[in-house]
């Protein structure tokens, strides 16, 4: 027997009301103000995934801690931000190493180059600072 993914919605709202210490109501309440969004069943019942056990825990940690309803709203709001931002810099990251990994390939097929911006730099050595500017 497989243990179901964290977003497979398997729990009915009585057993993620006891897995996360809060009342149904709550559960409904949370619902309506959009905090959280549980699966449904072809007959309207609600399905919780192990995800939104997690989400659930999370509010009612902030909530416990005097943090407001709209309070909370924003700090997932934020967090769900942060994720975002990371996953897209983890990405560009990705992109620009395998661009500079390119580019080095090229560069080393090549004859090397009179152009000052494709010839490697040389070793860094002492303290002297290098600037390139523009003809007006």
């Amino acid at each position: 027997m497989s243990t179901p993914s964290m977003d497979a919605a398997v729990y009915v709202i009585s057993v993620a009301a006891e897995l996360t210490g809060l009342h149904p109501q709550t559960l409904r309440t949370y619902e309506r103000i959009g905090l959280i969004t549980p699966d449904r069943t072809v007959g309207g019942g609600r399905r919780y995934s192990h995800r939104d056990i997690e989400l659930l825990r999370e509010i009612a940690d902030l909530t416990a801690h005097g943090i407001g309803l709209e309070g909370v709203r924003r700090i997932l709001e934020l967090e769900h931000r942060v994720d975002a931002l990371s996953q897209r810099n983890a990405e560009l990251v990705a992109e620009l190493e395998r661009a500079a990994a390119a580019l080095r390939q090229l560069l080393s097929a090549a004859p090397p180059s009179k152009l000052p911006a494709l010839r490697e730099p040389p070793p860094v050595t002492g303290q002297s600072l290098v600037v390139w500017r523009r003809g007006n």
